[in-house]
């Protein structure tokens, strides 16, 4: 069996469990991930003698006292604090850092830890898939990853399950299926399945949200509408060629103007916005012209692009995507030099993004990788190669809040995050060290991360 034969039967296999995907709440909460039903909010969780990072400063502040009422920051003082009442569960921090919850702003579910091994094996069930995933979803909230952008794949279910508290996990902006153009980036039938005739069924990962192929103004209007009545809290496009993708080079283009503004008109219609997978300087620039808010990856930009990025006010969603342990597996020759491509691009865009101040979100883009999955606290502390810890933090923080409040009314989660301040939502973590000065800290979470609490839920106390 030759390797393009059996990526489909990766992805046919991966679809499966889009399937059960679309099942209800009942069903997940019937097969749990670990630690469900053992986290419940306090009244109130009083941190005592804590230095904080708050998402935007170079520095820490003074030793500090946070009351947490229900799921929000009520007070910061540097005065002693009175409990909330006797239910109160206090926690010394001993002059520990606290701090924002993390955010990874380029996610995938339902693809990060399931080998193409595990999804074409006749021994493993796609409920199997469908465990990893909530298990998955689990271990990123424990690696203090409090919220997560979920930019293609079937994870709505995912996400109600875990926002009714059957499943621990973290905040998901879910874009549901990625709409792509026949030969596009999120195109995953074989060239046996071509042509397309009016009679032809969708392909498996159309039909259980992998990917939607829509040419044309009224394909891409309709499949972005389908993915906003799904739930989608913003819209993700491919507008140029991919790395996994095995029928679309890297240069190529994808998409119309006039199909990708089909797309846009479609997402501000629902107050919301589109993000498009872009390597290349001609697919940034059309996306731009097309009014699009927000580019995922980038590496290949040029500085004209920047400089219009830059202008329009753009952000750029980048992975430090290098030729290092944490690149994805790619064991197809094609794809493996795509590959290198994009990774050989990364410093350039890096040093780009800072010379003209473009707004810049981090994610990891991790996909069939259990492994690398692990390591999504490494991938950010790596960012130090272009930045300061610092500016590591706030773009893990607050910034990529910022982008994620770009979804507007669309936002599942209203309220503040990203920071620490009175008024915000309570996504935080107590850790043993000071990350301003050792980035590293954030690698080994089950050792430095003390506490971490996510909408006012303590779903780890090392302290007591």
């Amino acid at each position: 069996m030759n390797l393009r034969s059996r990526y489909w039967i990766a992805v046919v296999a991966l679809v499966l469990v889009g399937l059960l995907g679309w099942v209800s709440q009942v069903s997940f909460a019937q097969n749990p991930g670990p630690g469900a039903g053992q986290n419940s909010r306090p009244a109130a969780v009083l941190f005592e003698n804590v230095r904080i990072f708050d998402g935007t400063s170079e520095q820490l502040s003074a030793p500090t006292n946070v009351l947490v009422v229900g799921n929000t920051i009520q007070t910061i003082d540097t005065r002693p604090l009175p409990p909330a009442g006797a239910g109160t569960v206090r926690i010394n921090g001993e002059g520990r850092v606290l701090m924002p919850g993390l955010i990874d702003n380029h996610v995938h579910l339902f693809m990060e830890t399931s080998t193409q091994e595990d999804l074409i094996a006749a021994t493993v069930a796609p409920e199997r898939l469908l465990q990893q995933a909530q298990e998955n979803a689990t271990a990123m909230l424990l690696r203090g990853f409090t919220s997560g952008r979920d930019v293609g794949g079937p994870s709505f279910a995912l996400k109600q399950v875990i926002d009714s508290g059957a499943v621990p996990g973290p905040r998901i902006w879910p874009s549901g299926a990625m709409i792509s153009q026949t030969s596009g980036h999120g195109d995953f039938r074989q060239l046996s399945d071509l042509p397309r005739t009016p009679t032809s069924e969708l392909s498996l990962a159309e039909q259980f949200g992998v990917g939607a192929i829509a040419d044309g103004v009224p394909e891409v209007l309709r499949r972005t509408r389908e993915q906003l009545m799904q739930g989608a809290s913003q819209i993700k496009v491919a507008a140029g060629g991919g790395v996994s993708s095995l029928f679309d080079p890297l240069d190529v283009a994808q998409y119309t103007e006039e199909e990708l503004r089909a797309a846009v008109e479609a997402a501000e219609d629902w107050n919301t916005y589109v993000t498009v997978h872009a390597y290349t300087p001609r697919s940034m620039q059309k996306a731009i012209r097309a009014g699009v808010k927000c580019i995922e990856h980038g590496q290949l930009m040029d500085e004209e692009t920047a400089r219009l990025i830059a202008q329009n006010g753009v952000w750029v969603s980048m992975q430090p995507f290098l030729d290092d342990e944490d690149a994805n597996p790619k064991p197809d020759p094609a794809s493996r030099a795509k590959q290198l491509l994009v990774a050989e691009g990364t410093d350039r865009a890096y040093n780009l993004a800072k010379q003209y101040n473009i707004k810049t979100a981090w994610g990891t883009d991790n996909l069939f990788n259990p492994q690398g999955a692990t390591r999504q606290g490494a991938k950010l502390a790596k960012m130090v190669r272009w930045y300061t810890p610092a500016e590591v933090l706030r773009m893990a923080t607050s910034a990529n809040a910022e982008l994620l409040a770009l979804s507007g009314p669309r936002n599942p989660y209203p309220g503040k995050l990203g920071v620490v301040e009175e008024g915000a939502l309570a996504d935080l973590l107590l850790v043993n060290g000071n990350p301003l000065e050792n980035i590293r800290l954030i690698e080994d979470p089950a050792t430095n991360f003390l506490v971490i609490m996510k909408d006012g839920v303590i779903y780890k106390n090392s302290l007591g």
